[in-house]
């Protein structure tokens, strides 16, 4: 999709990788972004008339359908907000699981349903749903939010087939490890969310399927194609060195 004068909503832009896409948005002349997050205090200006601040908590069906309406003009729709628990899934209290799967799977699903009516109004347009490579490898102490990765990829992908026919093109952007808020407890290496960012919208511009926007996650994308043992063996070492 090319994105000069396309109008965008993206989801949970109060911080990392959300409110880098709307500055890489900007620069790449779109009409409009329609910004969201659960506190509308929280999103930047950025000094720019083309940037509609609107609040939404996608667990929040009713706020998911304000949005679904106010945002009737959207060409490309990219689902980044989400949740992660620190928590394990064998012992971890089982309302903070529930927030991972209410969040990245149900919350992602509600926002996806609600803009199926918009999208196919449009020749071209598409869902990006931001993902992350935790969807082919679980990590201990993050079971809930991988395992709801997990489920948010399987769904990306059924929605590709489903929604082919409406001219609704469906990506993943799966993610390694950015330098964002959410993976501050990690001690690996990590992509900047600028970086990310621009990536991200270079893959949808080349209409990838499938977005790997930093070399570690790709790295260990390319080591579960190989097999998927391999990830795990990938993953279990790099948490000894870190």
């Amino acid at each position: 999709m090319h994105l000069e004068n396309k109008t965008i909503v993206v989801t949970g832009t109060n911080r990392g990788i959300g409110k880098a896409l709307v500055t890489e948005l900007l620069k790449r002349n779109v009409r409009k972004v329609y910004a969201t997050a659960r506190n509308i205090d929280h999103i930047e200006s950025y000094g720019d008339a083309r940037v509609v601040p609107l609040k939404l908590d996608i667990t929040n069906e009713e706020q998911v359908k304000a949005v679904a309406k106010e945002a009737s003009d959207t060409d490309l729709l990219i689902n980044n907000a989400g949740a992660a628990e620190y928590i394990s899934a064998m012992d971890g209290p089982p309302k903070m699981i529930e927030r991972d799967m209410n969040t990245n799977y149900y919350g992602t699903l509600n926002m996806m349903r609600a803009f199926v009516p918009v999208l196919e109004k449009k020749s071209v347009s598409a869902i990006a749903n931001v993902v992350s490579i935790v969807a082919f490898v679980n990590f201990p102490n993050l079971g809930g939010y991988c395992a709801s990765k997990a489920a948010l990829y399987s769904i990306t992908q059924g929605a590709r087939i489903e929604l082919k026919h409406k001219c609704i093109n469906v990506h993943s952007i799966n993610p390694g490890p950015i330098d964002t808020d959410m993976a501050k407890g990690s001690d690996v290496d990590k992509t900047s969310p600028e970086e990310t960012a621009r990536n991200i919208l270079d893959g949808l511009e080349a209409d990838e399927a499938d977005i790997f926007p930093d070399q570690i996650g790709r790295a260990m994308f390319d080591t579960w194609l190989k097999h998927y043992r391999d990830l795990e063996h990938m993953v279990a070492s790099m948490l000894k060195s870190a």
